[in-house]
């Protein structure tokens, strides 16, 4: 009888056991589950960069939300800097324009035939002329979409003999798109139009 009684009383300690032992292997597997998750969330929240192909930079990339308008922004400065920007060389001219347009649709490119067409290009090359944009103001509407925008800026010409500064406005809106190596902001300039490109000043240039 007593070694019955002890037979049952093993045969309980070890139940007891293997029910401690699978509680605590349940918690821990709950524990590391809940630990993957938290890392996994934490590593999308960061990117990695190449420093010139050399060594690995982490940096923290903020909510997309809440820095889309800065890019917004940014999406239409570059596109304007891009398209506006030429120097007497036609390599740069297409090097300049071919990034531009793809930050835009086919209304940038029917400005640049436009350009073509009323031979623009050929004379900033013939004439030695070179050009640059200023932005002064970029105004833009999120109340709707797609994101309407308004930009002002102007735009200094430089030929041989003199200086000249024309106002620039132009209009068009906004849409988001999947992000690429030619256009990081994932945005997409729609109907685009220049509404004012008007000489504001002229300055004559010393001869030497």
């Amino acid at each position: 009888m007593k070694k019955l009684f002890d037979i049952q009383r093993k045969f309980r300690f070890t139940v007891y056991v293997l029910l401690s032992v699978s509680i605590g292997l349940t918690g821990l597997s709950g524990y590391v589950f809940t630990l993957s998750v938290k890392l996994s969330d934490q590593s999308r929240q960061k990117i990695y960069v190449l420093d010139n192909g050399k060594s690995l930079l982490v940096a923290l990339r903020e909510d997309i939300t809440e820095n889309r308008d800065a890019e917004a922004r940014d999406h239409v400065k570059r596109f304007h800097e891009l398209f506006f920007t030429l120097e007497p060389d036609k390599q740069y001219i297409e090097n300049n324009v071919r990034e531009a347009l793809y930050l835009a649709d086919r209304t940038a490119m029917e400005q640049y035939q436009s350009f073509k067409e009323n031979n623009v290009y050929n004379q900033v090359i013939a004439s030695d002329i070179s050009m640059t944009v200023m932005t002064d103001s970029i105004k833009l509407d999120f109340s709707s979409y797609p994101y309407r925008f308004q930009y002002f800026g102007k735009q200094k010409i430089v030929r041989t003999s003199n200086i000249t500064i024309r106002g620039l406005q132009t209009t068009g809106q906004l849409r988001n798109i999947s992000r690429t190596d030619h256009n990081p902001h994932g945005f997409l300039i729609e109907g685009w139009r220049i509404t004012d490109n008007t000489d504001l000043e002229t300055i004559k240039r010393k001869s030497f």
